[in-house]
């Protein structure tokens, strides 16, 4: 059965890095008429555009990533909220919160938890929803996400997920539950360094997870979230190994919806320091670079980045976010609480707050992207 991982069999890392590093002016200067030209790029022209030798165009690259976002998308933003059900996790992940090795009490939420969470956010005035958890299959399993789908349902018009990888099967129960997007990152494309970043547990399993797109894809799952956890490997190659990933996806599964998000490492129960430091700089540079090789992704940007920092990043192409996110079961019914979190976020202010920072940008935050009439 065709997957990524055949795709992914043939790129080497240390390779890939070296061509990276060799490209030169020319090579940005092709990739940007390129841009263009076409809505979409190909790979050799992404590699030059996040190479160092593309950081003296980064104002080009950046104008040309805001103007083909407002053209495709116009000035909204969608806001979501992400809603843990669970810390439970049987994965020991040495930048994580929810790491099994993290000796601390865990939570599961209930029907009645999960309605006040659900409830407390819809007064937020959020119709979209991700649903997170740690993984942990005996405890939220297939079974415990398909019981939660229906009580969230009842109040928000779009749901997402992001949850243990799945088989195909569970995928299309999810689907038919009224689940619009599933969103799984690789976390890094360094085989190597994944390995020692992930060693315990189902999460161990680099192949398993690199072919979970697939799984989504031949579900028919509207929309497939990809990412890669900054801060664990070089940035650059693993944007490369992500755009080769999305590539590979939007030719195969074309009837397909995509989104990338930009997840830098955050501080964490455990206190883990990351090896590869990824500035503001790099950050904007991949953003944009993604916008140019392809003007119809959905690129997401999280509550991990500061709100200064955020504020100057959404304009250059973000078009999803989140805001007022709390990390931990609970959090948004039961503010202050001691449950486990997986990472601390950065940019606290309330949702209200950022509605009121996007208009003043002249741009229109939308709560809500999708009915479920659609899905019926």
């Amino acid at each position: 059965m065709k997957s990524f991982g055949q795709v992914f069999a043939r790129r080497d890392w240390g390779e890939t890095r070296n061509r990276i590093a060799s490209q030169r002016t020319r090579d940005v200067e092709r990739a940007l008429a390129s841009s263009r030209r076409s809505d979409t790029l190909d790979m050799g022209a992404f590699l030059a555009l996040i190479s160092p030798a593309a950081e003296p165009f980064l104002g080009e690259i950046v104008n040309e990533s805001r103007a083909r976002t407002r053209r495709r998308f116009g000035n909204v933003i969608q806001l979501y909220a992400p809603l843990y059900l669970s810390n439970e996790c049987r994965n020991i992940c040495t930048y994580c919160g929810f790491s099994a090795d993290v000796r601390r009490p865990r939570l599961t939420l209930d029907e009645a938890g999960l309605t006040k969470e659900v409830d407390a956010l819809a007064s937020e005035g959020f119709a979209h929803l991700l649903l997170v958890s740690g993984e942990a299959p005996r405890e939220v399993g297939i079974d415990y996400f398909l019981r939660c789908i229906p009580v969230v349902r009842q109040r928000m018009s779009q749901l997402s997920m992001e949850v243990q990888p799945l088989s195909e099967e569970e995928y299309v129960r999810l689907g038919d539950a009224g689940v619009s997007a599933v969103l799984v990152y690789q976390e890094s494309y360094d085989e190597a360094g994944y390995a020692r970043f992930h060693p315990k547990g189902k999460k161990a399993d680099f192949a398993y997870r690199l072919d979970t797109a697939d799984r989504l894809g031949r579900a028919e799952i509207k929309k497939i979230g990809l990412g890669a956890l900054l801060g664990l490997s070089d940035w650059r190659t693993d944007a490369f190994m992500l755009a080769s990933h999305l590539d590979y996806l939007r030719t195969t599964y074309w009837r397909t919806h995509y989104s990338v998000s930009f997840p830098r490492l955050r501080p964490a129960e455990g206190g883990f320091a990351p090896p590869a430091r990824v500035s503001d700089k790099a950050l904007v540079q991949m953003i944009a670079a993604f916008r140019l090789f392809d003007a119809s992704v959905d690129l997401v940007l999280s509550t991990r980045e500061p709100a200064s920092l955020r504020d100057r990043l959404i304009p250059i192409g973000v078009t999803t976010m989140s805001a007022g996110s709390k990390t931990e079961p609970g959090g948004y019914a039961s503010p202050g609480s001691d449950a486990l979190q997986q990472f601390e976020i950065s940019d606290d202010r309330p949702p209200p707050e950022i509605a009121s920072v996007l208009r003043r940008a002249g741009l229109n935050p939308v709560w809500k992207d999708w009915d479920a009439v659609f899905d019926a």
